[in-house]
């Protein structure tokens, strides 16, 4: 039986809710003791974990990037991306202030003193990062994330194993990203935290975030112009 819009809105929440508060939750809580390759991995394999458990549902995109890209593939309906959107950056925007809410729990020094996994460039990046640097660094780390979603779901031979394909890209990409801009190639997962922050009095991460929505569709819409490319040469 075809799942309901209501199914499929409400996992692609869920599964946003998880990939936010795991990922998000390793590089504030646990950044300086996982490193670069332990927040990939928590990322990564937050993607795998919701494959197995929405993929039959909604298809597990949870990220705008990916869903622009299936929907320029033509694998996606123009009332499901708009469906599919809401229900990501609701999902980014509940886990942003549940991890919050756990922070100001902990005997952490609060939210400020944590951060939130949030994105950013200049001074909000580790290696100070430019403007220029942080959209470029954006649009081509999701083209890759974005290609392997489109690639490894397109051929029946892949699908199945597509959760774990995507899930190891996600976290091959953040293993370069992380100390750049954070790593974004999701605007639900970058505009959840920068709202969350700003509500306890740092605006920096949402007066930057819109790099983090921007060049991430930018690079799904160069995704999806590749893909097309290669799909024409195998023709």
């Amino acid at each position: 039986m075809e799942p309901t819009s209501i199914q499929k809105y409400g996992a692609e929440a869920f599964g946003t809710f998880v990939l936010t508060f795991f990922g998000c939750g390793s590089a504030a809580v646990a950044g300086a003791t996982l490193g670069t390759l332990g927040i990939a991995m928590a990322f990564g394999l937050s993607i795998i974990a919701m494959a197995f458990v929405i993929g039959n549902v909604s298809g597990c995109h949870i990220n705008p990037a990916v869903s622009f890209g299936l929907f320029l593939d033509k694998r996606l309906s123009a009332k499901d991306l708009i469906g599919y959107w809401a229900a990501q950056f609701i999902g980014g925007i509940v886990a942003a202030f549940a991890l919050a809410f756990v922070i100001v729990s902990c005997d952490l020094g609060g939210v400020l003193a944590t951060g939130l996994g949030c994105n950013g460039f200049e001074d909000a990046s580790t290696v100070g990062l430019n403007l220029v640097g942080a959209l470029v660094v954006e649009v081509v780390l999701t083209c890759i994330f974005v290609l392997a979603v489109l690639g490894s779901t397109a051929d029946a031979k892949t699908a199945p194993f597509a959760g774990i394909i995507i899930g190891l890209t996600l976290a091959f990409v953040h293993i370069m990203g992380v100390p750049l801009t954070g790593t974004s190639v999701n605007p639900a997962r970058s505009f959840g935290p920068a709202l969350a922050m700003a509500v306890q009095g740092d605006a920096t991460a949402l007066s930057q975030v819109w790099v983090f929505i921007l060049a991430p569709l930018a690079g799904a819409a160069l995704a999806a112009l590749i893909f097309a490319a290669f799909k024409q040469k195998q023709k």
